[in-house]
């Protein structure tokens, strides 16, 4: 599995032997939880485990969820009071789900910002990066159509809204928007499928987690240094590891239950905290609400897509180049998805030959300056879109692309890198002491 040396599963009984000759389960799962790890892991590292709860969470609640929902315009809304309601402790279960969906997307973005700083998305680890992206925009489209089914105000306008967007891609988006709603409007047609989708992907996306497990193992994970494990010997690949149980393990499970502590303290105090009133409002066809917002975690994006208005120069120069085919809510579309894109191909943007965002005195400040940005972005995303907010939105999300396809790029080149230390074994002695050797 990793091309770290170590030891690897021997099965000892006549059993083991069996099964692992017919199916080497047992070997994998052993290969998994021992998997050499580097001994210098911050505390930056546990969002893993966090994501992998939060995984569960939304799987197995949804499915109970499932159960008592109704996937019709007719019914749908009064389901959902029915399980609030009615079912046993299903207003607890709802409210699980709700908030859970919130710390999926708190920790995936901690997860990717960390990944960002210390450059965990360089060699050979692009694929795993790749991967990281495809389950965040598959959490995405999972999200969304959640965020519909409840059929209240701000389900119904929002699903309007955003399926709104791709009837503005030129000669096909009408097609495609028809496709999606499953008719010319948001109807019962567009709630059955987006339930079915919202039912299907969570699996689509546990699929893909084996994979990015998979290709991370393969390659080693990464670690503050960016320096990689020597795998010259066994001996050598121990001095610079620990295996994954007990010592990660253990740390990971005292994160979790900090962050369980907290969590579940917003499910039991104050669980609408970040969750919209109207959306308690059925859902009304004829009853705009003064602000449509989607949900916290969309709103950088949602900033986004606002930002580029049809008097701003860039989306007039486009609009001009292509004769009028890429006006100003299409430019919005592809600013949205591509702020995406660009933070998907940082292995390539990146030119720096230092992995470690920790050894580079320049990329510090750019990329604190990001995780400003994208604050200020999920700020304007939640404001009307008029001024100042507008132009606040639009130097942010200037910011976001210029980072990703100017600065990156540019400080590979000029950016002069301390020196990063010469083995993990080095940066983990610095930073706990050196271990003394038991006398003979």
């Amino acid at each position: 599995m990793s091309g770290i040396p170590h030891d690897h599963y021997e099965p000892k009984t006549g059993g083991e032997k069996w099964l692992h000759s017919r199916l080497p389960i047992v070997g994998l799962l052993y290969d998994t939880i021992m998997i050499p790890t580097p001994k210098n892991l911050n505390w930056m590292w546990i969002w893993g485990i966090v994501l992998t709860f939060c995984l569960v969470l939304q799987i197995v609640t949804g499915i109970i969820l499932a159960m008592h929902y109704t996937p019709h315009v007719d019914m749908a809304f009064a389901s959902v009071e029915h399980i609030m309601r009615n079912v046993n402790g299903g207003h607890f279960i709802r409210y699980l789900h709700m908030n859970g969906a919130s710390l999926f997307f708190v920790a995936v973005y901690l997860h990717i910002f960390r990944g960002l700083y210390y450059g965990s998305y360089k060699a050979p680890r692009e694929v795993t990066w790749i991967i990281g992206m495809l389950i965040y925009l598959a959490m995405m489209g999972t999200a969304f159509m959640g965020y519909v089914l409840p059929w209240g105000q701000m389900s119904f306008w929002g699903a309007t809204v955003i399926t709104g967007l791709f009837g503005a891609i030129p000669f096909v988006g009408d097609a495609i928007q028809t496709w999606l709603l499953g008719g010319p409007a948001v109807d019962n047609a567009t709630l059955n499928r987006f339930f079915s989708l919202h039912y299907l992907l969570p699996f689509v996306i546990a699929a893909l987690v084996a994979l990015h497990i998979w290709a991370f193992h393969t390659t080693g994970n990464n670690n503050p240094t960016g320096v990689d494990v020597r795998r010259t010997s066994k001996a050598e690949a121990e001095k610079d590891t620990v295996p994954f149980w007990p010592y990660f393990v253990i740390k990971d499970l005292f994160a979790l239950g900090v962050i369980m502590v907290v969590f579940f303290a917003i499910v039991g105090f104050m669980p609408n905290y970040l969750g919209h009133p109207d959306n308690y409002i059925e859902a009304d066809a004829l009853v705009t609400p003064a602000h449509i917002v989607p949900e916290w975690y969309f709103l950088p994006f949602y900033a986004i897509l606002r930002a580029f208005t049809s008097d701003v120069w860039v989306v007039m120069f486009a609009s001009w180049i292509t004769g009028g085919i890429i006006d100003a809510k299409f430019f919005g579309v592809l600013a949205m998805f591509g702020a995406i894109a660009v933070m998907a191909l940082a292995p390539w943007l990146d030119t720096s030959s230092v992995r470690s965002g920790r050894y580079r005195p320049m990329f510090k400040w750019w990329f604190w300056l990001l995780c400003i940005d994208f604050v200020v972005l999920m700020w304007v995303g939640a404001m009307p879109a008029e001024p100042p907010y507008s132009t606040i939105s639009l130097i942010a999300s200037a910011y976001w692309f210029a980072y990703f396809l100017v600065i990156l790029p540019l400080l590979g080149v000029i950016e002069k890198p301390e020196a990063a230390p010469a083995t993990i074994e080095e940066d983990f002695d610095a930073h706990y002491g050196k271990a003394e050797t038991p006398a003979e």
